[in-house]
């Protein structure tokens, strides 16, 4: 079946960094829009995310876009920290064409960037965190010790603009971010839905239930059995759930947002 036909966008961030975007609009749920936020060296063109965009336009129109510094965006990546006007732009952009709820689905980096992006601008019906690190500076196994390398070294810095268009801040967090850990605790009563794999080789488990421990209600935790990593791990059956479950949510955080 072919992929369902994205067109492209150009969004401005709120401190001026032009951001790269798609729209995939729905087959399904008119009224709802899905702001698809990608993880580490990701971007919206590439066929993992294209395809897990075209399952979820079963569910809502998606607006899937290129962090900072990754792709044809502008800017540098942050690593998760300025990234949340990124999506804080995506978020504005899927109001403005008119879908009437909007849930966030990030992957990776980008589900720490959404769950941070929902407790500290709102602007979400719901927060879908798929593979997310709960905090800062882990390391503990071999791929995030790469992610590190990639990130604190210039040579690193270069291979990861070589290899994968993801151009990376050299200067390092001040002050350090909220972790996304801390955010979950501030996300309700938007709901809260946690995906993580017990194959994951990123982020064990203690990730997932340290984000879902520390989120209130309402709130959900999938432990996935055999899933790995984020996008390139995601099943179209895993994806198809995801979706479901987003149509299926019921508008729970703009309410007291908008009463404030």
């Amino acid at each position: 079946m072919p992929l369902a036909t994205a067109f492209p966008a150009t969004l401005m961030t709120k401190d001026g960094v032009r951001i790269d975007a798609a729209h995939t609009p729905s087959r399904g749920h008119g009224d709802l829009g899905i702001v698809l936020a990608h993880g580490f060296t990701g971007s919206w063109r590439d066929k993992t995310t294209r395809r897990i965009a075209h399952v979820l336009s079963g569910y809502g129109g998606v607006l899937a876009f290129d962090f900072r510094g990754h792709g044809r965006s502008g800017g540098r990546s942050t690593v998760g920290d300025a990234e949340v006007l990124d999506l804080d732009a995506a978020v504005a952009h899927a109001r403005s064409v008119g879908y009437t709820r909007v849930v966030s689905v990030g992957f990776s980096m980008g589900a720490a960037v959404a769950v941070r992006h929902a407790a500290l601008h709102r602007g979400t019906d719901a927060v879908i965190a798929v593979s997310a690190p709960a905090r800062w500076y882990y390391r503990d196994t071999r791929p995030m010790r790469q992610v590190h390398w990639a990130i604190e070294r210039p040579a690193g810095r270069l291979a990861a603009r070589i290899a994968k268009r993801t151009r990376i801040s050299n200067g390092r967090w001040d002050p350090v971010p909220l972790a996304p850990y801390e955010a979950a605790a501030r996300v309700a009563p938007t709901p809260l839905l946690v995906v993580h794999g017990d194959a994951d080789t990123f982020f064990p488990l203690d990730h997932a239930h340290q984000l879902y421990d520390n989120a209130r209600e309402p709130k959900e935790l999938w432990i996935e059995r055999g899933f790995g990593h984020a996008e390139s791990a995601a099943t179209p059956g895993l994806v198809h759930r995801i979706g479901a479950w987003a149509a299926a949510v019921q508008a729970g955080a703009r309410t007291a947002s908008a009463a404030g």
